[in-house]
């Protein structure tokens, strides 16, 4: 067996076309320009690459971009003074402060004062509990963007059993609550579940997040299960470097039904997702019809 691929830089550039269309309508009618800010602190340089990317997608689909770059060593206060002034900027629609924080800023006090309503993110705790008992919430983009290429691919998830590979509260928890609304029998399995392989070996759907390289092998695939790979991570072989995912490509693909490589299948859907939280941000905080097939 062969599994196909699931593009996610395919599926990403027509979700982001989606948008692109649907910011148009709003600047057209309304006269509405969803916007998006994105605060980042200290110099982290993959931060940095991803940070230049989210700003430029987000002007690329017609959106306002607001980017805020913080020293490592700005007080806590001063951070959230500036949530507090973005939190009231009626042009601010979405709101993302690029984790990891330094050392000296509490992670959980700046997430939760972001206003929930512009929380693109998903991290607030009263969207984890809005997601957690099945009302609509903000949804964290990568979990968000997995759904979407499941549901493109699989159609009608009722019903299939599904295994999450990692319990972050990133990925891995609402990934599963997701799972849980599509009706899927669900189980989260992690670093100390007994005998991984032979859970990993019941899933219909497969959900590695674990951010171990590689570590899911052909072995751990039921034939024909569809495989997600949320890990990226950079390794050096062979006196190379590149980037792998959490599942070992060539084994499973040989076992899978359907699996996404990496790079280019889960990552470019999480800033195409993140843009599309924010115009569900825009809608949902004017009162404005949301558009169709863009949340959970």
């Amino acid at each position: 067996m062969t599994a196909s691929i699931i593009d996610g830089k395919a599926f990403a550039a027509r979700l982001r076309a989606q948008v692109t269309e649907q910011v148009a309508r709003l600047a057209s009618g309304p006269g509405l320009i969803p916007g998006l800010a994105v605060v980042l602190v200290g110099e982290d340089p993959a931060s940095e690459v991803y940070v230049r990317s989210k700003g430029r997608q987000t002007v690329e689909v017609g959106m306002r971009s607001f980017e805020h770059k913080l020293a490592a060593e700005v007080p806590e206060a001063e951070l959230l003074a500036l949530i507090d002034r973005l939190n009231a900027d009626d042009a601010v629609h979405g709101i993302l402060v690029q984790l990891p924080l330094p050392k000296h800023i509490n992670a959980e006090k700046v997430i939760n004062r972001i206003d929930p309503g512009k929380d693109v993110d998903g991290f607030h705790i009263l969207n984890v509990g809005l997601l957690g008992t099945g009302q609509k919430a903000m949804v964290p983009c990568t979990p968000l963007g997995c759904l979407m290429m499941l549901r493109d691919h699989l159609g009608d998830l009722s019903g299939l059993e599904a295994v999450v590979v990692g319990r972050s509260n990133i990925v891995g928890k609402p990934m599963a609550q997701l799972l849980l609304g599509e009706s899927c029998t669900v189980t989260i399995a992690h670093s100390r579940t007994r005998d991984l392989p032979a859970v990993c070996r019941r899933a219909d759907i497969l959900i590695a997040a674990v951010g171990r390289p590689e570590m899911i092998t052909g072995d751990f695939v039921k034939p024909g299960a569809t495989v997600i790979d949320v890990g990226i991570n950079r390794i050096t072989r062979d006196g190379g470097t590149r980037l792998v995912g959490d599942v070992e490509f060539a084994s499973a693909a040989g076992v899978a039904g359907a699996i996404t490589p990496v790079p280019g299948g889960v990552g470019p859907m999480t800033i195409a997702c993140l843009l599309a939280n924010t115009l569900t941000a825009a809608c949902r905080g004017n009162g404005l019809p949301e558009p169709e097939g863009l949340t959970a």
